[in-house]
């Protein structure tokens, strides 16, 4: 079927595209096209922005699982890589058409304003519009400094403890993984270089633990402790809710893009690393029991404080390219108030600024 799509593209630009030329000259028209190629990839990585939120919805109703929100995840990002490949050679087809032909192109129709100027075009099949475009009413900001991004994080999660390694922690390695989402901004520090950045935000951490062997977590007289339970355990998986606002110093190179009215800093294929930390609270935790009770099937959700900390605060670093980036997070607030021992929620996996 993809196939046939890309197929069908040059098909239908070259039979039915409604050009904006008339009045102005075919070179004006082609600055204009190579300007909405810019705008292209930022459309689409918006889409895919809101289609990743709305799994994310499913997925924290319990709608969908974590492995259907990940295949969900991979067919929208799929799609949306294939729409940039296809509106980008559609882009190019059109420019390359008119400058072979110098903008005399044949089956062309002129769309334009009240006062007689050309104002964009259309794609038609079919006498409908598949695709259109206008010129933009507002003008073009010459200098944007900050520029947004959903970030997304996804990996493994276990608690750090003094004179303890990961090795001997009671908490499953490879089954407790941490979530994040969040919207962040990124504002260049220097007007003349954009090197060094502030990346700031506003995060949704889910730390999860998953205790070894057929414990659960118990929490008596102010302290919380693993403790053996009575039936044998299919699933045992804590989880802690946090709202966080990260901030982070940025640094990597980027290119400088220079256009007729406005330039930008690209960070397309570059390489950023970020150090900062991030505070904030902790909205609740939860476990979920599964076991087998007199033949029956049981599952206990249990929602109390569990004498988790309130305040949330730690120490946080990526690096990687464009964005795509290696992640870890270590919170230096205790995980438990007036526990025995004192436990540091540690997160690392990847994280994808979308």
């Amino acid at each position: 079927m993809n196939t046939l799509v890309r197929l069908l593209i040059p098909m239908l630009i070259l039979a039915s595209t409604q050009l904006a030329l008339g009045q102005e000259p075919y070179e004006n028209r082609v600055e204009s096209l190579k300007e909405m190629r810019e705008q292209v990839s930022l459309q689409e990585k918006e889409a895919l922005k809101q289609e990743i939120l709305r799994i994310e919805e499913r997925l924290i109703d319990g709608e969908i699982t974590e492995a259907e929100a990940a295949q969900l995840k991979e067919a929208a990002a799929e799609k949306r890589a294939l729409n940039i490949a296809d509106r980008l050679n559609m882009i190019d087809r059109e420019i390359a058409l008119l400058e072979r032909n110098e903008g005399e192109v044949l089956g062309t129709r002129k769309n334009r304003d009240d006062a007689g100027e050309v104002v964009g075009f259309n794609i038609r099949f079919n006498d409908e519009d598949v695709f259109s475009w206008r010129e933009r009413n507002r003008p073009v900001k010459y200098d944007r400094r900050t520029y947004s991004d959903l970030v997304v994080a996804v990996g493994f999660n276990n608690a750090m403890a003094s004179g303890r390694s990961l090795e001997e922690a009671p908490y499953k390695l490879a089954g407790s993984r941490f979530f994040e989402i969040g919207w962040s901004w990124r504002t260049r520090v220097f007007n003349n270089s954009n090197f060094l950045r502030f990346h700031y935000g506003v995060s949704l951490q889910f730390n999860g633990l998953k205790p070894e062997g057929n414990q659960y977590f118990v929490a008596e007289d102010g302290q919380t402790n693993l403790q053996e339970f009575e039936y044998e355990l299919d699933k045992s998986k804590f989880r802690m809710d946090n709202l966080v606002v990260p901030v982070y110093l940025e640094f990597g190179p980027s290119r400088y893009k220079e256009y007729e009215d406005h330039f930008r800093y690209s960070l397309e294929n570059q390489f950023r690393i970020g150090l900062g930390g991030y505070g904030g609270f902790n909205l609740g935790a939860r476990q979920k029991l599964k076991y087998t009770r007199d033949g029956e099937r049981v599952k206990d959700k249990l929602k109390r404080g569990y004498n988790t900390s309130d305040l949330v605060y730690g120490l946080a670093g990526y690096i990687g390219v464009e964005g795509v980036l290696l992640y870890a997070k270590y919170d230096l607030n205790p995980i438990f108030e007036n526990a025995a021992v004192d436990e540091h929620n540690l997160s690392m996996g990847l994280r994808f600024d979308l």
